[in-house]
């Protein structure tokens, strides 16, 4: 069985690839695979995991025809891992805002502690979010809260960005029960392939940025879940695929979730 796959979703990250590669070779000395899924790039992104490919043996690159979803991307990538028997699978943004750093640590609580799935939580860290804009901030935030406000019953008043906000919002949403108790929005993680079974994970249907809390909901029923503290920096470079549409679809989603799961 290979080791260590790690699963990167892109979409027009020309700029990034060769800055994250060189981060993860920098910091993870054991031998990893690195899977590349583009979603029809329009710039030099798949020029430069070509460029890679040609390089280095350890490099994989999915090509899909248009822009199907970052929850796609990863149910795509984790049935490809499953299919290759990687015993670890760690999938990461692209951009720079999950430090490869944090690789190691979650291997070791990996194969140390009994947990099947290892998550980062950006907010654990007070100022976990220090090089983003305030924008970002407040929308990253604003996601988080009216998650953990649907989905859960613990307070997060010990919050110091998005207090006043959660202050607001609790008179206006109404306190859930579906207990997801984790930074569920994030993407950084590392599933052990041995204890998780690939049918639990694709339970998750959503095929957008809400597949990341839905399937943290669907997985914490029957596989144990360890949380570690990130910083999140700003993007190395590019924007934020995310829109508005975006989140008004992620909202609506999260709001029938709530309903169907309350009958």
């Amino acid at each position: 069985m290979l080791d260590i796959l790690i699963i990167i979703p892109v979409l027009n990250e020309e700029k990034n690839i060769f800055l994250i590669f060189n981060k993860i070779k920098q910091n993870l000395k054991k031998n990893f695979n690195i899977l590349f899924i583009d979603d029809n790039s329009n710039d030099k992104t798949r020029q430069n995991i070509y460029y890679l490919k040609k390089k280095y043996k350890n490099i994989f690159l999915i090509k899909r025809p248009r822009r199907l979803g970052i929850g796609s991307a990863h149910k795509v990538g984790l049935s490809w891992g499953y299919k290759k028997k990687y015993k670890y699978i760690i999938t990461m943004d692209c951009d720079g805002t999950h430090n490869p750093k944090y690789i190691n640590k979650m291997l070791k609580i990996a194969k140390f502690q009994n947990a099947q799935i290892i998550t980062t939580n950006r907010f654990l860290n007070k100022n976990s979010l220090e090089d983003w804009s305030t924008w970002r901030i407040l929308l990253t935030n604003l996601r988080h809260i009216i998650i953990k406000l649907l989905l859960n019953k613990n307070s997060i008043e010990d919050w110091s960005t998005g207090r006043i906000l959660l202050t607001n919002l609790r008179h206006i949403i109404i306190k859930l029960l579906l207990n997801i108790q984790f930074d569920s929005s994030g993407a950084f993680r590392l599933y052990k392939t041995r204890e998780i079974q690939i049918n639990d994970i694709l339970l998750a249907k959503n095929e957008s940025y809400s597949f990341f809390w839905e399937s943290i909901f669907i997985l914490t029923k029957k596989y144990k879940i360890k949380e570690i503290p990130i910083n999140l920096p700003g993007r190395l470079s590019g924007s934020s695929k995310m829109n508005f549409g975006e989140i008004f679809k992620a909202l609506g989603y999260l709001l029938i979730f709530f309903i169907k799961n309350r009958i």
